[in-house]
C-alpha cells in the first residue's frame, strides 16, 4: 500500500512513524515534510530540471511530482501522480478547505473528512449545533459579531469568562480569563479579523484528549490523553498549540471511554450522517470532567498535536490498514484495537519568543534522536537541521508507567540544543504525584 501523508508538522511525523512500522505499507511519503520525514517518508519531490530523474523511494519519478500542496487540487493533483493509494490529510486547513473531497473525487481512499463534515472544528457555532441537535453534553454558549453583542455576552455568562474564535486558530484562538478588560480585548481583536466571537460558559474540571477513527457509521476510540495548552509550568501565560502531553491517565475514572463513546461520539457521527454530510477520518473530542459531568469543549477534525505523539506509540494495532478502513467504510470489519502496556510521554520546545512572536532559523543539535519528533524544522544545504516555525519539535519517552516515561522524555530533551528554546518541565507531572482531582459530581 502506498501512503502520502499530508503536513509538515510533529503530528505528521508521529503518524509517519507508526505507518512505517505497518508491513502492509509498503512505499510512505510525507508532503510537504520535515527534516524528521525526509528520510523515513521522502516527499515526492524531482529533481529542479524537468528533463531529468530523481530516485525517490525506490522509484523514479519526474518534475511534475513537486510537493506543492497548498490547495486541495493540488493534493490530489499529487495524489494523483504518484499513484497514491491512501491520502492521509494531517492539518485541519486543507481539511477545512475541502481536501478529502478533491481526494475522492480523483479516486483514491482518503482519511479525513469532507469538507462539509470538517466543518466541526471549522466553525464552534456549527458544531454547537450539531451537539445540541444529538443530545451531546457542552457548555453553554453565544454566538456574537459586534462589539455591543460581545459586551453582552460577556455581562451573561460572567466571569471566568471563556472567549474563543469561531474560526481555526491553530489551537490559539481561546482565552479563558477573569480578567474583564483582557476577555472583551480578545473578542474584539478576533471581531477585527473578521471572525465571529463565541462566548460560553466556564467548565470546571480537568480537561481530556480523546481520538476517535471513524468511518462515518463504525466509531473506534483511542486511548485518551491530556495536552498542555499553556506556555509556562503552572498553565501560566498565552495559548499555545500544545507544549506537551502524556498517555494513558491514571487519574480518569473507570469507564470514561465507554461513557463518551455512548454520549458523545456516537452520537455526533449519527447526527452527521443524518445531515448528509457523514465524518469519515478522525474526531477528536476535547473534553472537560466537570461536576456536572462529562462536556465537550471542542471538537476538532484530525489527530491532535501533541496528543498524537503519545497515543500512536502505544497503539499496537498496525496505523495503515486501521486508517485504510476508516478511508473506505469498512471499520465495522476491522479487528478490536490492540494496546501495548506502559506509559508515554511528550515535551515540546518552541521557538524563542513563541507564541507571539517566534524567532526561527536557529541551528537544532541533537535533533536525529530516535526519540525526536520533528515539526518547525528543515535542513539547509549543509545538512543541518534549523528552525522554521514556533513548535520546533517534540521528544517522547516511554516507560512501563507514567513516571518512568517522563523521566525518559526529559533525559531525551537534554540531548537536544536550541538557543533560547522554550519547554515546560512539568509536563504529567501533577498525574505522577497524584494531584490531578475530580471534581464532586452534584
Amino acid at each position: 500500500m502506498r501512503v502520502l501523508v499530508i503536513g509538515s508538522g510533529g503530528r505528521e511525523h508521529a503518524l509517519c512513524i507508526a505507518l512505517a512500522e505497518d508491513p502492509a505499507v509498503t512505499v510512505l511519503s510525507c508532503a510537504p515534510g520535515n527534516a524528521g520525514t525526509t528520510a523515513l517518508a521522502p516527499p515526492p519531490v524531482a529533481d529542479p530540471n524537468p528533463d531529468s530523474k530523481t530516485e525517490i523511494a525506490g522509484e523514479a519519478v519526474g518534475a511534475a511530482d513537486r510537493s506543492d500542496v497548498s490547495s486541495p487540487e493540488q493534493i490530489a493533483a499529487l495524489a494523483q501522480r504518484w499513484t497514491a493509494d491512501l491520502v492521509v490529510i494531517g492539518p485541519e486547513g486543507p481539511l477545512v478547505a475541502g481536501a478529502a473531497d478533491a481526494v475522492r473525487a480523483v479516486g483514491i481512499a482518503c482519511f479525513g473528512p469532507s469538507r462539509a463534515a470538517a466543518a466541526l472544528e471549522g466553525s464552534k457555532t456549527f458544531a454547537k449545533q450539531v451537539m445540541t441537535a444529538a443530545g451531546v453534553p457542552t457548555a453553554q454558549a453565544h454566538t456574537v459579531t459586534s462589539t455591543g453583542e460581545l459586551e453582552a455576552a460577556l455581562d451573561r455568562f460572567g466571569a471566568p469568562y471563556v472567549v474563543k474564535d469561531d474560526g481555526l486558530a491553530a489551537g490559539k484562538g481561546v482565552v479563558v480569563t477573569d480578567d474583564r478588560p483582557a476577555a472583551t480585548a480578545h473578542g474584539r481583536a478576533i471581531l477585527r479579523a473578521g471572525h465571529r466571537v463565541v462566548i460560553e460558559d466556564y467548565l470546571d474540571g480537568p480537561e481530556v484528549s480523546l481520538f476517535a477513527v471513524t468511518d462515518g457509521t463504525t466509531v473506534l476510540a483511542l486511548q485518551p490523553a491530556q495536552d498542555f495548552k499553556r506556555i509556562g509550568d503552572g498553565d501560566t501565560g498565552p495559548n499555545t498549540g500544545g507544549m506537551g502531553a502524556y498517555s494513558p491517565l491514571p487519574w480518569a475514572p473507570a469507564g470514561l471511554v465507554t461513557e463518551v463513546m455512548a454520549s458523545v461520539l456516537q452520537p455526533t457521527v449519527d447526527e452527521l450522517r443524518r445531515r448528509g454530510t457523514p465524518f469519515a477520518g478522525v474526531l477528536y473530542a476535547g473534553l472537560a470532567l466537570t461536576s456536572r459531568g462529562v462536556r465537550v469543549v471542542e471538537f476538532n477534525a484530525r489527530f491532535g498535536d501533541p496528543e498524537t505523539q503519545v497515543v500512536l506509540p502505544l497503539l499496537a494495532t498496525p496505523l495503515g490498514g486501521l486508517l485504510l478502513a476508516a478511508a473506505t467504510g469498512r471499520l465495522a470489519e476491522h479487528e478490536p484495537l490492540r494496546w501495548h502496556s506502559g506509559a508515554a510521554v511528550t515535551v515540546v520546545i518552541a521557538a524563542p519568543g513563541y507564541p507571539e512572536r517566534p524567532r526561527t532559523g536557529q541551528v537544532v543539535h541533537g535533533a536525529d534522536g530516535r526519540e525526536v519528533r520533528h515539526a518547525g524544522t528543515s535542513r539547509d544545504t549543509t545538512g543541518q537541521v534549523r528552525s522554521v516555525g514556533g513548535r520546533v519539535l517534540s521528544v517522547v519517552g516511554r516507560g512501563t508507567d507514567l513516571a518512568s516515561a517522563r523521566t525518559a522524555a526529559y533525559a531525551a530533551l537534554a540531548s537536544v540544543e536550541l538557543d533560547g528554546g522554550q519547554y515546560r518541565t512539568d509536563i504529567a507531572l501533577a498525574a505522577v504525584q497524584g494531584r490531578i482531582t475530580l471534581p464532586h459530581r452534584g
